[in-house]
């Protein structure tokens, strides 16, 4: 099940972070850059973030979630997590499925990745998201953007 999560409540986003922190984990050494941002979050950090969160739960249990910010027409995915123990289940792809659906009317969706992190370039593309550019954020590490357009309600 999908449903929004209170990132404010100090409990969800312990929950969260506990999602995140191994999930970045395996982006990093995918990507071979550990210096990622998501791995230097607490539980304040998350808190103040300002993104709206979903989580899928595995009953009461928190298996994954994304975050966006939404400015006017545009969805701006900031994450995309999921536990490792729940990898290759079709999570971010119905956590990614579930934003679109949220957003009927919305005619533009961007998120990006480590640009070596192909299992979510993989999922972007299969679901219609051209990849627009890639570029060097810091020292060793390219992050690759993907857009997604959709026609204007």
């Amino acid at each position: 099940m999908i449903k929004r999560i209170s990132i404010e409540d100090e409990q969800t986003a312990a929950q969260v972070l506990a999602v995140q922190l191994p999930a970045y984990r395996v982006e990093a050494a995918l990507i071979q850059f550990e210096d990622i941002p998501p791995l230097k979050d607490k539980v304040l950090s998350l808190q103040q973030c300002g993104e709206t969160f979903h989580g899928y739960y595995d009953g009461e249990h928190l298996a994954g979630a994304v975050s966006f910010k939404r400015e006017g027409g545009t969805i701006d995915i900031h994450r995309m997590i999921v536990h490792p123990e729940y990898f290759r289940q079709g999570i971010a792809q119905a956590l990614l499925q579930h934003v679109e659906r949220l957003h009927p009317d919305a005619h533009t969706f961007i998120v990006a990745t480590g640009a070596r992190n192909d299992p979510a370039k993989r999922l972007y593309e299969k679901n219609g998201y051209e990849l627009v550019r890639e570029q060097e954020a810091a020292p060793g590490l390219t992050l690759a953007f993907f857009q997604k357009n959709k026609g204007a309600s």
